[in-house]
């Protein structure tokens, strides 16, 4: 839900009017005792003291595809007090044959309540799958907590967050809801209303959002609904903090009081703890990428280049009902002999039989003699791999000596959704993107710690089986719920599964984070990205296709080759676990191998963060990429690579103070 804002919009702030457009970042708020964050027209990280109450409240827009309607933000005015605020502003949807406006009114008050208000009206004809609110429960605070669920019977009913990761959407007993509470602390509720549609929650980690969503209009309700110019919709969201059963603010004003000091936590002064663990280990996940979709050969200086990542695989994608794959499989095959390492092998069979497809399969792999270390089987048509799919192709690929896995190349979603058969397969695998519902950089830097939870809950769904994740992506690669045709791509824009950020520093930072939980949670192994181009981790030599939406150089590497890089030269080592009291300001990356330990602190903001770096005996060298040199590490990688950082005067011991720029990626090298 990215909002942009108009010439008018402004605030008054203890008296003073400000220009909305001359904050940085997101505003800190207070409704009495609580803090909160208003940002792009949505309400963020609601906190009471230190406990996160509700991670977001928002509107949006989805078209019959589930896709979410672009906006824009206008006359946006409010008035800010020390305990208090009331805000109001519209927006406006519009894409393709979509045009919505609403009108938001949001105001906090002193006694610690909430009233988010949403009224809105089609100004055209359209086919619609949702519209209004949705209030995103917190994964960490909310998983396994108490829950009370008031429906529109007038019923009430104790339900519980899900541990791990549900199958069932919506969640059971989330249903039909016009309240939901649930405990925040002994006997005390975080209390939310809804009015205007009836609601239900799903579980979004299935797609590594870290949180639970209750949201509008059912899903039992068939869509897409055409929508008639002139309809009007009108929804409002309450929320409240209730000791047992009565107000907070009945209690009176001591807790507003001491709750003043610990406010606006996420983005305040206060340095982020690092704590280190020296003798709690994992297997480093093993990491590879994917042959890029532009389907041009690996020029030279790319494979030089891709060759100092170490990597452990190239993942090629064989789709036997396209009469193009053998070409596709001669390609791959010789891109991974040049940069000396095997194939994954990705093998979607056609939609109706295919023991011919595998014939020609297999007779093309032993001509080629390929090096596979490992099949992903996909049937096209099927959500997860079946049994008789499985079971039609192993004996045609037994002969390569590699392991066949089942799952699905969506979500953990459709993994979860239909579980493909684990007792026959050797592993266990699916993709992730951090896209699938928000897309602004706040929503991205959530999504790693969601990870822990996907590789939890499929080791218990799949015990004993390894789980392979591949491949990861900044976007989704496809839309596996789309209903309908996707509109055809207007001149000039990028392609849906094309974002400009993977030239970011921020994706550097977020593709750390993503390894970091992924071998701490267990993976055995990972894809990342393409080799080059605008979904890889360098450019082609022949540049960007698009130059002013993808502004990229002839050739360069982005800053996340570099984050693969430096974790592969750790290859066959640990990752030793790290905990941040941050993790969406600062994370870490603590790695071993042979003796050789080092830490990895990616601030994932836009500001200077602080970090405080504990567990470990001394550290001997510190170093930083220097994001604002880019005629270097745009070109110069072999450099950049082995920079060893700079030896420390003195060594520090046991703790030390990591100041980072925004985006900024640093190094400890480690005595444990």
């Amino acid at each position: 839900m990215n909002g942009t804002w108009s010439d008018n919009d402004w605030v008054r702030r203890s008296g003073s009017i400000f220009d909305m457009r001359d904050v940085e970042g997101s505003v800190p708020l207070r409704a009495g005792p609580l803090s909160l964050r208003f940002d792009a027209g949505d309400l963020r990280y609601i906190k009471l003291g230190e406990r996160e109450v509700i991670r977001r409240i928002y509107a949006a827009v989805r078209d019959r595809n589930w896709g979410t309607v672009p906006s824009e933000i206008s006359d946006l005015k409010g008035e800010i007090a020390e305990d208090q605020f009331q805000l109001s502003y519209t927006r406006t949807h519009r894409q393709n044959e979509i045009h919505f406006v609403w009108k938001a009114e949001i105001a906090g008050k002193s006694d610690g309540s909430i009233r988010f208000v949403f009224d809105g009206e089609a100004k055209s004809n359209f086919l619609r799958n949702r519209i209004g609110f949705c209030v995103l429960h917190p994964m960490l605070e909310c998983a396994g907590a108490n829950a009370r669920a008031r429906h529109a019977d007038g019923t009430e009913h104790q339900v519980t967050f899900p541990i791990l990761v549900a199958a069932e959407q919506l969640v059971s007993g989330f249903h039909d809801l016009v309240g939901l509470a649930h405990e925040i602390g002994a006997d005390r509720w975080a209390e939310v209303e809804f009015s205007g549609d009836l609601f239900e929650t799903e579980d979004q980690r299935n797609w590594i959002d870290a949180s639970f969503k209750t949201y509008c209009t059912p899903l039992r309700i068939p869509y897409p609904v055409e929508i008639k110019a002139g309809t009007r919709v009108r929804q409002e969201v309450r929320l409240k903090i209730v000791d047992g059963r009565s107000e907070l603010a009945k209690r009176g004003q001591s807790l507003n009081s001491k709750l003043q000091s610990s406010v606006f936590d996420l983005q305040s002064d206060s340095a982020v703890s690092i704590i280190v663990a020296p003798d709690d280990r994992r297997p480093l996940a093993s990491i590879g990428l994917s042959i890029a979709s532009h389907g041009q050969p690996l020029t030279p200086r790319e494979i030089e280049s891709l060759s100092m990542l170490l990597l452990w695989h190239l993942r090629c994608d064989v789709r036997l009902a396209r009469r193009a794959w053998p070409e596709s499989l001669r390609l791959a095959s010789e891109q991974a002999v040049a940069l000396g390492i095997p194939l994954e092998l990705a093998v979607h069979l056609p939609q109706a039989n295919g023991e011919s497809e595998l014939l020609a399969l297999g007779a093309r792999l032993r001509e080629l003699n390929s090096d596979v270390v490992r099949v992903l089987l996909f049937r096209d048509g099927e959500e997860t791999l079946s049994l008789a799919s499985l079971r039609l192709a192993r004996p045609h690929l037994a002969f390569l000596n590699a392991p066949i896995g089942a799952g699905t190349d969506a979500d953990f979603y459709q993994l979860n959704q239909n579980r493909p058969p684990h007792a026959d397969a050797d592993f266990i695998h699916w993709s992730m993107n951090p896209q699938v519902h928000a897309f602004d950089l706040a929503s991205l830097a959530e999504t790693p710690a969601a990870i822990r939870a996907q590789l939890q809950s499929a080791a218990a769904f799949f015990p004993g089986k390894p789980l392979v994740v591949s491949p990861v992506t900044l976007k989704p690669r496809f839309n596996p719920v789309a209903d309908g045709p996707e509109a055809a791509l207007p001149p000039g824009e990028l392609p849906p599964q094309v974002d400009a950020r993977q030239l970011s520093t921020f994706a550097a930072g977020w593709t750390l984070a993503v390894l970091k939980y992924l071998s701490e949670a267990g993976a055995e192994s990972v894809t990342l990205f393409e080799t080059t181009g605008w979904l890889g981790v360098m450019e082609q030599a022949a540049g960007s296709p698009l130059p002013t939406q993808f502004p990229s150089k002839r050739g360069q590497v982005f800053p996340l080759f570099y984050v693969i890089g430096s974790v592969n030269g750790f290859c066959g080592g640990e990752v030793i676990l790290t905990r941040s009291s941050d993790p969406l300001r600062v994370e870490s990356l603590a790695l071993f191998k042979k003796g050789w330990a080092c830490l990895w602190l990616a601030n994932l903001t836009d500001r200077m963060q602080t970090a405080t770096v504990r567990g470990f005996k001394k550290v001997t060298h510190q170093y930083h990429i220097q994001w604002d040199l880019p005629q270097v590490w745009m070109a110069l990688p072999a450099v950049m690579l082995h920079v060893t950082g700079s030896p420390l005067p003195t060594p520090v011991q046991n703790e030390i103070e990591v100041f980072l720029e925004p985006y900024g990626l640093h190094r400890l090298e480690l005595e444990l």
